[in-house]
């Protein structure tokens, strides 16, 4: 059994072959489709977060939004990249996002990926310290946020305030209880899953991955995931950790499908770079028939591994068409393989 969840980036593109043209659309659609993946019997909305693009980029809108629209469904990000972000007042947001929702927010957190403008987060106003590269700089944020998230007091209150204080230090408002169990991490190495694991985070392994063996992202991805899993119990945690693993799949069973996604021209991983010395590998695409997809898929030791699958979903194609894609997965592919 799985946990199978979609994953949106919430493209818009003012053009007249996409359903999703504004920002407006995007946010909207993202609605809808939390709604009707709920309905279908879909277990997760998550969506990503990317600054200076067409793209869903301020999480906690729209998170509490599909909270306050849906009942069960788990709500969650990945990844929200944390050079950008004040923990402090993140910390407030997300706990007031989570209790709209009835603590069903699972947030993705990272360093980020490759951006739209350089060294972007020094607009909102985030400098590395002396001696750290901005990855440093997200992991420290990362780290202030979860801090926060225990919800034990640190500031000292008024003597004189304008409302009565609680006896004691002062913590942000509102508080979650829960909400640090339901923070991700995602990690694009090993070392950083490793870390992840050491602090307690569960794991988001996606469809990219620093190439640190030359093996397929799936094999890649699987040692990945016994890194962290080795990391979480040597630091002694007692829960379960979840994990998840981010794939494109579609199953062909119209002609719209075959057309979308029927030419197989993504069916290998594909080899890049994120910058002048990082080197990635990109994870394929799984689109064929049921049966077919059914056998390759059995093949993928990452998605073994993982408790949980996120589908990205072609958000421009319409909110109609992706309820077809989610369905598809959910009927014809998910119970041959034992995810329900």
């Amino acid at each position: 059994m799985k946990k199978i969840g979609f994953l949106s980036f919430g493209h818009w593109t003012p053009s007249s072959q996409s359903r999703t043209q504004s920002a407006a659309d995007a946010l909207l659609q993202s609605i809808d489709l939390a709604v009707e993946a709920e309905r279908l019997g879909m277990d997760a909305a998550y969506f990503r977060v990317h600054h200076f693009a067409q793209q869903l980029a301020s999480p906690f809108p729209l998170l509490a939004a599909v909270g306050a629209k849906t009942r069960n469904i788990e709500i969650g990000t990945a990844v929200i990249d944390m050079r950008y972000e004040n923990p402090h007042y993140m910390a407030e947001e997300a706990g007031a996002a989570d209790l709209i929702a009835g603590g069903r927010l699972q947030l993705g957190i990272s360093r980020g990926s490759p951006e739209q403008v350089i060294d972007g987060w020094r607009y909102f106003g985030y400098r590395p310290r002396e001696g750290e590269d901005d990855a440093e700089m997200g992991r420290r944020h990362a780290e202030e946020f979860l801090e926060l998230l225990r919800g034990k007091g640190f500031a000292r209150p008024n003597p004189r305030p304008m409302f009565p204080n609680p006896p004691g230090l002062l913590r942000l408002e509102p508080h979650s209880e829960g909400l640090r169990d339901r923070i991700w991490w995602g990690s694009a190495s090993n070392a950083t899953a490793a870390w992840a694991g050491k602090l307690g985070m569960n794991l988001q392994t996606s469809t990219l991955k620093f190439d640190e063996t030359g093996e397929p992202l799936h094999i890649q991805q699987s040692a990945q995931i016994r890194a962290y899993r080795a990391a979480w119990k040597e630091a002694g945690h007692t829960r379960t950790p979840r994990i998840s693993v981010s794939r494109s799949i579609f199953a062909l069973l119209d002609d719209r499908d075959r057309a979308y996604f029927g030419r197989g021209s993504h069916d290998e991983d594909s080899i890049g770079y994120l910058d002048e010395s990082t080197r990635a590998i990109f994870g394929r695409s799984y689109a064929a028939e049921p049966d077919v997809l059914i056998e390759e898929l059995r093949k993928d030791e990452a998605i073994a591994e993982a408790d949980t699958l996120l589908l990205t979903v072609p958000n421009q194609l319409g909110v109609a068409y992706n309820a077809h894609v989610i369905e598809g997965i959910l009927t014809t592919v998910a119970p041959a393989l034992g995810w329900r």
